[in-house]
C-alpha cells in the first residue's frame, strides 16, 4: 500500500507561513531606498501587514473583490461592485483584480490618493477617537504629543 499522501494539509497552521511571507516582504520595503525618508517605516509595515492579514479573507495572500467589499462594509463604508472593482483598479494599476500585499503597501506609502488608502487612514482615525464618553476630547491628546 503505497498511498502515500500527496500534500500535508497545513490544517490551523495557515496563518503562520502567510505571516512569515508578509514579514519577508516588509524587510524587502525596509530596504528600498525608494522609502528610506519614510518616518517610522518599520511601525508603518508592521501596521500594514495586520491590516492587510485582517482582509485576506480567503488566506490566499491576495484580497480579492469579496474581500473588499466585507471590508467596506465593515468599516461602515459599503461599496458597489463597480466601486470596488475601481479600488481594486486604482491599487493594482488595473492590472490585476485582487490586491498583493506588495500593492498594498505601494498605495499606503505611495504619494499617490486612492480610495482603499483614504477609508484605511479614515478607519485608524476613527479607531482613535472611539466615542469614550468621559475625559479630554482624543484630538487635543495626539496634538500635544511631541
Amino acid at each position: 500500500a503505497m498511498a502515500a499522501p500527496r500534500r500535508p494539509s497545513g490544517g490551523g497552521l495557515r496563518r503562520a507561513p502567510q505571516d512569515g511571507r508578509l514579514d519577508e516582504i516588509n524587510k524587502e520595503f525596509l530596504c528600498d531606498p525608494k522609502f528610506s525618508d519614510e518616518e517610522d517605516l518599520e511601525e508603518k509595515l508592521a501596521a500594514f501587514k495586520e491590516k492587510y492579514m485582517e482582509f485576506d479573507l480567503n488566506n490566499q495572500g491576495e484580497i480579492d473583490l469579496m474581500s473588499v467589499k466585507r471590508m467596506m462594509e465593515k468599516l461602515g463604508a459599503p461599496k458597489t461592485h463597480l466601486e470596488l472593482k475601481k479600488m481594486i483598479s486604482e491599487v493594482t494599476g488595473g492590472v490585476s483584480d485582487t490586491i498583493s500585499y506588495q500593492d498594498f503597501v505601494n498605495v499606503m506609502l505611495g504619494k499617490r490618493s486612492a480610495v482603499l488608502k483614504l477609508v484605511m487612514m479614515f478607519e485608524g482615525k476613527a479607531n482613535e477617537n472611539n466615542p469614550k464618553p468621559s475625559g479630554p476630547p482624543p484630538e487635543r491628546d495626539i496634538a500635544s504629543l511631541p
